[in-house]
Parts: structure tokens; C-alpha cells; sequence
């Protein structure tokens, strides 16, 4: 028979059951004592009134009952034979942890458990058991919340069981989720809402320790982040307290910043402080660091004294346990608190001053010096460690400024740079005091993530803010983490960085984990704390702090800080001399003793680059005003490698020994022949130094930087066989193979052994020179090698010019420039040398009439040869349309000044014509050949300039056209996509009015020279890209492009039409030049009036920038954007600059009138 013991209820069990329904409302439990065993157990039940579960037997189970809303827990409280804790059953009825009250057994019963809202705190209701008879029963309301897997207690406020502070009832908000609900005996309301911040120092200099407490019962946590990252509930050490505490908060003396005050339940502050203790505190425990025999180096705090707080009793005080809030230490001994009026929205700004005692006494107290009455209900207070500033956030938005300074206290509104009072729209839960831009600012965050300056909302995504000397970083839901500085920045270029259309660069904003949220920033260093949801702490390292801080160390020349850190982060290492390149090109020597390290120098090294790494990778967030020395382009590492060699040799050459090898190889053209004859001295001569390397050392580092075929190439071009031999030994190469061809090369002359050293290695110039030195019987194959490799140049720099040798390789490079089509150079080579006959030949080939001339003189050629040169000679020029030079050769060397003049006439030279007709007195020319050549000229240029007013004229009427379709279209046809530019060229250009056959039929003349122009007109016509064809996408563009061509055409004319009409009225053929006068004026006159009319400012700026404005629409916006998008690509941009007539030109023949 097994016999089973039942516990019976708690003694002061009133048995009632209790009930509590789950948050959605598909599920309630209920705690009741059950009958048969006296014990209570829990049972879920659904709405529909189905068991679903029966709780596990648990002894000493208490009444008090609560569903989390979340709905994965139940809470209730069990007492244990030496605790009472509080424990959590699962839906199922299995208890799921717990945690244990700070009393003793029987000491406190647990009147009710209450979760808030959202079901991260606890509301636990205790009240004083009766243990002696007469004596002060109290009540208290603790909040605990969950971290980590750790319950923390966070609040406790105590209250009486008996009189006007008895509670009545308690309830948290079901909207508002950190607001508890209060009433006491009498109708005394309390309201508390609560919300989450995070105790930090809040020193900027190298001595804050970026110390962060964490409130847990009587106990404070403290981590010092700049020695040790743990995540609570672990801690660097921790304080005990008498009493449970209720707020922290940190010196804000810049030099003090690590010292801290805590206020508990009891109303009492605990001042800590760093310094020397006379002996160990114990109320100061190390938490994660120590034990376990290690040394700590961490200087931990020392209670300095408690201070009880001398308050006057007031009816109001005694119904409110939390008296006083938001404490604020301003200075050394100098307090800021709050307390709250009860009969009204008001609230009491209190100075707390601590009154002297003796230092030994353990006990102090802290006297209201002065007291300041502010309407409206103060929910934080916030000053700033730099300025002092104290800011005073009032329930309805409004920012107050306390003055505290000043011998009559007085608040007065927080004002914007504009002058205007500041009202958050919002109330904020979290706020700081920071410059931005020079300006005193406010920062507010809501708990809907809602981020303000001033009055000024500048984003609604942030989840926690931290503001760092002059940075502000910022958390938001993207899961990102922003740093901006502060100091030349303004509210609106933060807004546009936070906004999400916004692309940050690369140093502004770094990826973090789901749900980050920033701790506290490490002063002077690079570490910013995270903290993750599930209670964890990570450190990251923003490159926007990186780069700060190491911009920091280089100004202050700590080179060997910079240096670790870049190492560490994997910062391009080019930033120490980018920086500032003049300040550390000056102070090389500090930084290599600073380094003091030979692998850290050659890293150094290794990383150099030409890139400026200041204007790649790291801009500076704001320019500077001041222009720093730049290096010039392409000089940098090797200013660097000298520099930093020269110093290290004079430091300790021997030590850095590796390092100087590496500033020769690492030059823009590495020194490797230097570099292998200072590894030879070394084997020559090993120093007896201490911190020397030998040659076998230098020799293995430098097979790590060069190919060792490479270096050992390079020690064969030194002809130092002997270290040839030594860097073939540490190569994979086969002796076989080296020793056979060192061993041949040992037994040549000198000369000829350095040429085929240097043929092996393709160092053909080098080559040359050698083998120039070993003789006559050697310049056969010196000129092979010199056609072969093209080395012409170089190879006449080595013999006398008045040499055999110098003449034989002129004719080689005369040929050879012949072959490349090459010959008026060829020509010149040869005129050089002597060879006139070849340089003839190149001259007449290339056209050159002067330098065949004078070659053919130097020839002696027979009067009868030189005018069949001379005609040779015309006959190219005339290919080339270059009539003068053509007539002046036949003149002059082959006497046939008729056929000058035919030249002449075909090209347009009258007045040159006309003075050859005058000086061989031949005046039956005239009447023969000029005047009609002059007729068909006038009768030409007739023809093409009506041409040119008709196209001009019918491209002009279809342009407007154009752009009346087009703004019709933008009106209607919203959606029709135009192609882009680029794609033009698919369609078809075959109807373009500027093609050829158009072009060319101006002239039918073929001897003129508009003809010649009318090729080239074609030729560009072949080459537009863009389509005259009608209802082309870019029609407007073509028509553009022909019209401004036209104008260009007709404009250079006018040289031209000025020669013509002098000799038309030279002639009397006064109608015909009347004609072309004023035909080529009417046609300037159409195109002058018509610029403005093709050119519109309205359509450039149309075609540069949308349009906006008050008139605009959204449908005229669009189809704007759209018409800027497709049709103006950015290389058109020229078309709509209008084409330049010059007025100042004079064409006009006034005697014509």
C-alpha cells in the first residue's frame, strides 16, 4: 500500500479561488484549493469550458494567479522550506522556471501577480506577514523583467498597510504598456508610467571607462566596457546596497565621469567613487573578472558615504513612496531631483546639497538647498556633460530650459535656431542634449521609434540613439546602425541621411544584427556596444568612429595607435600618409621608431599604392577648408620608400635591413640591382651586430617579394657572376642548366659578354651599345639586331655621324621608314646621310615639292630633267587640290606658265591667275579662259545658294512643326516610350534631306571648289546618327543638326563670295556680282532672323531640366521627365547652342551697291 502526503495551503491562504484568463481570450486558468487534498493546484480550461490540463502537485503553492498576455506562461508563487519564489507553469500544467523574492520564508505573502501589456514586466504585490505583535506592517509593489534567462528586480516602491498609503488596488494600462494604475485608502490615485533607459558614464576623454549599470534588486551591475565585454546578467562588479534601488545615475564632471550615485527605496544616496581606497570595500564585489587567481587590473570604486535625504513630511509624501525621480548629478556635490504635486500638474525641481561631516562618518545627508515650482508634469530630465545645459521635458512636448546656474532660479523655454519655443508633437522617452552645427540642440526618441530634433520629426524608425563627442549613432528597423558627425552638419542634411531614399556611403552606415540596440561608445577608442534582443552584448567597430579616431591619433602623431588599429580593422594602411602627406613625410623618422617593428614596417610597405585613399575609400565626412600639400601624380611611394629608407638607415641600418630591401622592391621600378648588390655586401661582410641579417636571410625574404626568376635575371644583368651563382642556388633551377651557359659566357671578351647577357635578357639597347665596343668585325650582326628590334634611334647615337657605320644604319632606317609608308621622314633620313637619289624618290612620293627640289639641286639634274620633275611634281599636287603650289612649280621649273594659269583658275586663285596672265603678257587669256571660268563660278554659287535657302526654309517650317507635335503629344500620349538615343540608330537613315545626292548636286562644275566641300558635306552627312525621316523619335534632333550645318556652310563662304565679286566687278560684269551679292546677303539675312526663332531659350531649357512650377501638372511634370529621359541624350547637348555669324566679317564689294 503506498501511502501519498498532500501539502495543505499556505496558512494565510484566504481560499479563494482565483481566475485569469489567457491575453487572446481562447483559454483561463483557475487556482483553487482542492477538497479532497487541502492543496492548490491550477487547471486551464477552455472558453467552452473543456479541461484542457491539471497543474503538476506543487508543494506550497500560493493564490496569486496570472496568464501572461503573450500567453506562453502562467505565474504563481510557491513557498520553499527556506525561500519564496515565484514560478511559471506552461499551458500544459508542467512548471517552467521561476525565480526567488528577496525575503525569507514567511516573511511577505504575495497579494497578487500582474503582467503588463506587453508582457515584459511583473507587477508582484507583497504584503508584511504579522510576526510581532504592535509592530509597522508594510506593503510593497516590486517590478521585475527578464534578461538573459535572468529576472531582474527594477523598481520597488513601499507603501503601509494601514492609513491614507494602503493599497486598495493595483492594475497596469491595458493601451499604454509601462503605465501602472495605483489606489490607495482615501481615493489616492497614483499614476506611474515607467520606461526603459540605460545608465552610462558620459565622459568623452581616455580616462571614462564606458561604464553601464544594470539595476537588479539591492544590487547594481556594473560592466566597464573599455576593459571587458560581458553581457549582464555577468558584470565587471557589482554594488551592494541595504535597500533594493531604484535609480542610477553617473557623475556629469567631464574628469569625474566614473563615479556614481544610487538612490533606493529607502531614499537614500550612495555615492561611489574611483580613486584610491585606503582598504578593500565591501560593498564592492568583482563580478566576471576575477577569482580563480588572476590579476585584475581594474580599479574598482569605494563607497564615499550614504547620504540620507532630509525631506519635509507632507501628507502628499506620505501616500507616494517614490518621492523623488529623475536624479541628475550636475556637480561634485550637487544634486538635481523631481517630485510631483498631488494636487495639480505640477512639479518641484529640488537642489540637493550635501551638507559637510566628517569624512569618516558613514553616513551623511543631503539637504533641498532650493526648491523651483514648473507647471505641468516634468517626465526627464537631460544635461549636457560639455555645456551644462540643463533640458526639462514636460508631458505635453514642451522643452524647458533650467537655468541652474544663476543665483535666481528660472526655467524658460528651449528655443530653436529660429527663435521659436521647441514642443516635442510627441512625448519622449529617451533624451539628450547635443551641438549640431554649432547649435545647442534637443534629441528626442519616442517609444513608437520616432526620432526628433528640436521640434523637427527627422525620422520614424529609429530604435535607439547614443550621442558620442560629436557623433550621433543611430539604430533603426532596417537593421542598420547610422553615425553622422555633428559638428558641420544641420538638421536637414540629418533628415535627408535618414531618410530611406537616401543611399548612405560606405563609412555613414554598417549592417547590425535583428534588433540591435546601442549600449555606450568606448571614449577615444573605436568600440560601440550592441545590445541583441535575447540579452547579449556585441562589439562593433564603425568605420565612421575607425576613421574618426584614427584621424585623431594621426594629427597627434600617435603613429603606433593608428598603426594597431588599422592593422586590426583592415584599414588600407595608405591612409597614414593620405592623411596629411607633408606631416608625415616630416616626422618618417617618429613613426618608424614608434612602429619599432620590422614585419610591421614591411606590411607598411607592401600596402603602398599610388591611389590617394582620401579621395577613394575614406573622404572626410565634411571637406576641409584647409588644402593640404598633395604629392604629385605618380610619386607617392616612391617619396615614401626613399623617405623611410633614409631614415632607417640612419635609425639602425642593420636592424631594418629587410625593411630597406622592401623600399627598394617596392618602388614604382623596383631597385632589384641595388637590392642584390646590398645582399652581396652582406655575404662579403657580415656585421657583428646583434639585431644584423645575414645574406642567407635577405636572400629568403626576397624570393617572398620577387620571382625568383625574375631576381635571378636581374642578378645576371649586374655581371656579378658571383651573385648570379648565389641566387641560382636558392632558385628551382637545374645546375645543368645555369652552369653550361655561365661557364660560356666566362670565357668571352668582356664586351661581347655583356652583349650576350644583356640579348639574353632582351635588353636589346643595352645590347647595342656593348657590342658597338668590340669592333669593325662585329658590326654585321650589331646591324641585324638593330633591323630586327627597330633600335635606329639608339644605334646612330654610337657612331660618329661622319662614319661609315653611321651611314650604312641611316639607309636601313630610310629604308625601313619607306616600308611604313613613311616617306617624308624616310626622305629626310636619306637627305641626311647623303643618299639624294632615295631622298627624291621618298619626297615625290609624299608630295613634298620644296624638299624635292632642293634635294634635285644638290643632284645637278639637266634643265630638261628638272621641268619633268616639276611636271611630276604638279601633278601630285593637283591630286591634292592644292592649285597655287601646283602653278608655282610649273612656272618656276618647268616654264609652262599657261598650264599655271589653267591651275590657277581651277582653283578659284583669280588674282594670283590674273597676275601670271599681266607678267608673261598673254591678255588673249583673259578673254580665253578667265572670264568664262569667273561666269561659271558666279552661275555655281547662284545655284547653291538658292539650294541653301530652300532646304534651310523647308527644315526650319518642319522643325516647328515638330515641337507642335511634341507638346501636343505630352499633353495626350503620357505613356508612349520614345526610344533612347542610343537606339536611333536602328532606324532608318536613308531619307535624311542632307544625304548625298542632295549635297553634291550644288555644283556641276567639277573643277570647283565647292565641289570639295560638297564631298566633305557628304561624308558628314554618312556619319549623323541621327534621321530626317518624318516621324522619327528624333526628328528634332536631325533637323537641328542640318540647320545648324547649313549656317556653318554659308558662313564660310564668305571669304569666297568677297574674292569673286571683286574680279566679277574688275570685269564689268556688274549685274552678276550685283546678283550674287545680294542672293548670298538675303541668304545671311534668313538665317540671322531665324536663330532666335530655331534656338529658343524655352526649348534648351525645356530639353535641359523637367518642368516645375505653380502651373505645372502632374500629367506636364511627367511627360517632361519622360521627354528629358529619351530624347536629349547627354552627347546632343551641343545642338542646342545656336551657331555664331560673324557680323565683323567684310564680304560686301561697296562698289557694286
Amino acid at each position: 500500500m503506498i501511502l501519498v502526503k498532500h501539502e495543505s495551503a499556505l496558512p494565510w491562504d484566504d481560499h479563494k479561488p482565483q481566475v485569469t484568463w489567457r491575453g487572446d481570450g481562447q483559454f483561463f486558468a483557475v487556482s483553487v484549493v482542492c477538497p479532497e487534498t487541502g492543496a492548490r493546484k491550477v487547471r486551464v480550461w477552455n472558453r467552452e469550458f473543456a479541461l484542457q490540463s491539471t497543474s503538476e502537485p506543487v508543494a506550497g503553492l500560493g493564490p496569486a494567479l496570472a496568464w501572461k498576455p503573450s500567453g506562453s506562461l502562467i505565474a504563481s508563487t510557491q513557498d520553499k522550506p527556506n525561500q519564496q519564489d515565484v514560478v511559471f507553469f506552461e499551458k500544459n500544467g508542467l512548471l517552467h522556471g521561476h525565480f526567488t523574492l528577496p525575503f525569507l520564508k514567511d516573511e511577505v505573502k504575495v497579494n497578487d501577480l500582474l503582467w503588463n501589456a506587453d508582457s515584459t514586466v511583473l507587477a508582484v504585490w507583497l504584503e508584511d506577514l504579522q510576526r510581532e505583535e504592535n509592530s509597522a506592517l508594510k506593503s510593497c509593489v516590486q517590478l521585475w523583467t527578464v534578461g538573459n534567462y535572468h529576472w531582474y528586480l527594477k523598481q520597488s516602491l513601499s507603501f503601509s498597510t494601514c492609513g491614507k498609503s494602503k493599497i486598495v488596488s493595483l492594475m497596469w494600462d491595458p493601451v499604454t504598456p509601462y503605465r501602472l494604475h495605483v489606489l490607495c485608502q482615501g481615493w489616492h490615485y497614483l499614476c506611474y508610467d515607467w520606461h526603459w533607459t540605460t545608465d552610462r558614464s558620459s565622459g568623452d576623454n581616455s580616462t571614462d571607462m564606458a561604464n553601464v549599470a544594470v539595476i537588479d534588486g539591492n544590487r547594481v551591475l556594473v560592466t566597464v566596457f573599455r576593459q571587458s565585454v560581458v553581457p549582464p546578467p555577468m558584470c565587471t562588479y557589482r554594488l551592494l546596497l541595504p535597500h533594493p534601488v531604484n535609480q542610477v545615475v553617473f557623475s556629469a564632471h567631464p574628469k569625474k565621469s566614473n563615479d556614481l550615485a544610487v538612490l533606493d527605496a529607502s531614499n537614500q544616496i550612495s555615492v561611489y567613487k574611483c580613486g584610491d581606497s585606503p582598504s578593500a570595500d565591501p560593498t564592492v564585489k568583482l563580478g566576471a573578472v576575477g577569482g580563480n587567481g588572476f590579476k585584475v587590473s581594474l580599479q574598482t570604486p569605494h563607497l564615499e558615504k550614504r547620504y540620507k535625504i532630509q525631506l519635509e513630511n507632507s501628507e502628499d509624501e506620505e501616500v507616494n513612496p517614490l518621492k523623488l525621480s529623475l536624479l541628475t548629478w550636475i556637480q561634485e556635490d550637487v544634486f538635481l531631483a523631481v517630485s510631483h504635486s498631488q494636487s495639480g500638474p505640477q512639479s518641484v525641481i529640488h537642489h540637493l546639497t550635501v551638507v559637510p561631516s566628517d569624512m569618516e562618518d558613514e553616513h551623511g545627508q543631503v539637504n533641498i538647498s532650493s526648491s523651483m515650482t514648473v507647471d505641468g508634469v516634468i517626465i526627464s530630465v537631460c544635461c549636457s556633460p560639455k555645456t551644462k545645459s540643463v533640458a526639462l521635458q514636460l508631458a505635453g512636448g514642451q522643452i524647458l530650459k533650467y537655468l541652474w546656474e544663476s543665483p535666481s532660479l528660472a526655467v524658460e523655454p528651449w528655443k530653436n535656431p529660429g527663435g521659436f519655443p521647441v514642443r516635442f508633437p510627441y512625448p519622449c522617452t529617451e533624451t539628450e542634449v547635443a551641438m549640431i552645427g554649432g547649435e545647442e540642440c534637443v534629441l528626442g526618441l519616442t517609444d513608437r521609434c520616432r526620432f526628433f530634433i528640436n521640434d523637427n520629426e527627422v525620422a520614424s524608425n529609429i530604435t535607439s540613439f547614443a550621442v558620442y563627442d560629436e557623433f550621433l549613432l543611430l539604430t533603426t528597423h532596417s537593421h542598420t546602425c547610422q553615425c553622422f558627425c555633428l559638428r558641420d552638419t544641420s538638421i536637414k542634411t540629418l533628415q535627408a541621411g535618414l531618410s530611406s531614399s537616401h543611399v548612405s556611403n560606405g563609412e555613414t552606415l554598417r549592417k547590425v544584427e535583428r534588433g540591435s540596440r546601442i549600449v555606450t561608445v568606448v571614449p577615444q577608442d573605436t568600440k560601440l556596444i550592441l545590445q541583441m534582443p535575447r540579452g547579449n552584448v556585441e562589439v562593433v567597430h564603425h568605420r565612421a568612429l575607425v576613421l574618426a579616431q584614427v584621424r585623431k591619433w594621426l594629427d597627434k602623431l600617435m603613429f603606433k595607435e593608428a598603426f594597431e588599429c588599422m592593422r586590426k580593422l583592415r584599414i588600407n594602411l595608405n591612409l597614414i600618409h593620405d592623411h596629411n602627406p607633408k606631416v608625415f613625410l616630416e616626422n618618417v623618422e617618429t613613426f618608424i621608431r614608434q612602429i619599432d617593428s620590422v614585419n610591421h614596417i614591411n606590411l607598411f610597405f607592401t600596402e603602398l599604392k599610388e591611389e590617394d585613399v582620401t579621395k577613394t575609400m575614406y573622404p572626410p565626412p565634411v571637406s576641409s577648408t584647409v588644402q593640404l600639400s598633395r604629392v604629385p601624380e605618380g610619386r607617392k611611394v616612391d617619396l615614401i620608400c626613399d623617405a623611410m629608407r633614409a631614415a632607417m638607415e640612419n635609425i639602425n641600418p642593420h636592424k631594418y635591413c629587410l625593411s630597406i630591401l622592401t623600399s627598394h622592391v617596392k618602388k614604382t621600378t623596383p631597385e632589384l640591382e641595388t637590392v642584390l648588390q646590398k645582399v652581396h655586401e652582406l655575404q662579403g661582410n657580415a656585421p657583428l651586430v646583434p639585431d644584423a641579417v645575414s645574406a642567407e636571410e635577405a636572400l629568403q625574404y626576397l624570393l617572398l617579394l620577387v620571382d625568383v626568376n625574375e631576381l635571378y635575371d636581374h642578378s645576371l644583368g649586374t655581371y656579378d657572376f658571383d651573385l648570379v651563382l648565389m641566387v641560382a642556388e636558392k632558385s628551382q633551377k637545374d645546375p645543368k642548366e645555369y652552369l653550361p651557359f655561365l661557364n660560356t659566357l666566362k670565357k668571352m671578351e668582356t664586351n661581347y659578354q655583356r652583349f650576350t647577357i644583356d640579348k639574353y635578357l632582351k635588353r636589346y639597347e643595352k645590347a647595342i651599345g656593348h657590342l658597338s665596343k668590340c669592333g669593325p668585325e662585329y658590326f654585321p650582326e650589331c646591324l641585324n639586331l638593330i633591323k630586327d628590334k627597330n633600335l635606329y634611334n639608339e644605334a646612330l647615337k654610337l657612331y660618329p655621324p661622319n662614319s661609315q657605320q653611321y651611314k650604312d644604319i641611316s639607309t636601313a632606317y630610310g629604308e625601313h621608314l619607306i616600308q611604313e609608308q613613311l616617306y617624308e621622314p624616310g626622305g629626310l633620313v636619306f637627305a641626311r646621310c647623303g643618299a639624294h637619289q632615295e631622298a627624291l624618290d621618298a619626297f615625290l612620293a609624299c608630295g613634298s615639292w620644296q624638299q624635292a627640289l632642293c634635294v634635285a639641286a644638290q643632284l645637278h639634274l639637266s634643265r630638261d630633267q628638272l621641268a619633268g620633275l616639276g611636271r611630276t611634281l604638279a601633278g601630285k599636287l593637283v591630286e591634292q587640290r592644292k592649285y597655287s603650289d601646283a602653278a608655282t612649280v610649273l612656272e618656276q621649273y618647268a616654264q609652262d606658265y599657261e598650264e599655271a594659269v589653267l591651275l590657277l583658275l581651277e582653283g578659284a586663285e583669280w588674282e594670283e591667275a590674273l597676275r601670271l596672265v599681266y607678267k608673261y603678257n598673254r591678255l588673249d587669256i583673259i578673254e580665253t579662259n578667265v572670264k568664262p571660268s569667273i561666269l561659271e563660278a558666279q552661275k555655281n554659287y547662284m545655284a547653291f545658294l538658292d539650294s541653301q535657302r530652300a532646304t534651310f526654309s523647308r527644315h526650319k517650317k518642319r522643325l516647328l512643326v515638330v515641337r507642335e507635335l511634341r507638346e501636343q503629344a505630352q499633353q495626350v500620349h503620357l505613356d508612349d516610350e520614345v526610344p533612347h538615343g542610343q537606339e536611333s540608330d536602328l532606324f532608318s537613315e536613308t531619307s535624311s534631306v542632307m544625304s548625298g545626292s542632295d549635297m553634291s548636286g550644288r555644283y556641276s562644275h567639277s573643277n570647283s571648289r565647292i565641289s570639295a566641300r560638297s564631298s566633305k558635306n557628304r561624308r558628314k552627312a554618312e556619319r549623323k546618327k541621327h534621321s530626317l525621316k518624318e516621324g522619327h523619335p528624333l526628328e528634332n534632333m536631325a533637323l537641328l543638326e542640318a540647320l545648324s550645318e547649313l549656317v556653318q556652310g554659308t558662313e564660310k563662304l564668305k571669304d569666297e563670295i568677297r574674292h569673286i565679286l571683286k574680279v566679277l566687278f574688275l570685269f564689268a560684269f556688274d549685274e552678276q556680282g550685283r546678283e550674287l551679292q545680294k542672293a548670298f546677303e538675303d541668304t545671311l539675312q534668313l538665317m540671322e532672323r531665324s536663330l532666335p526663332e530655331i534656338w529658343t531659350l524655352t526649348h534648351q531649357q525645356n530639353s535641359a531640366s523637367p518642368v516645375l512650377g505653380p502651373n505645372s501638372t502632374a500629367n506636364s511634370i511627367m511627360a517632361s521627365y519622360q521627354q528629358q529621359k529619351t530624347s536629349v541624350p547627354v552627347f546632343d547637348a551641343e545642338l542646342f547652342i545656336p551657331p555664331k555669324i560673324n557680323k565683323r566679317t567684310q564680304w560686301k564689294l561697296s562698289l557694286l551697291g
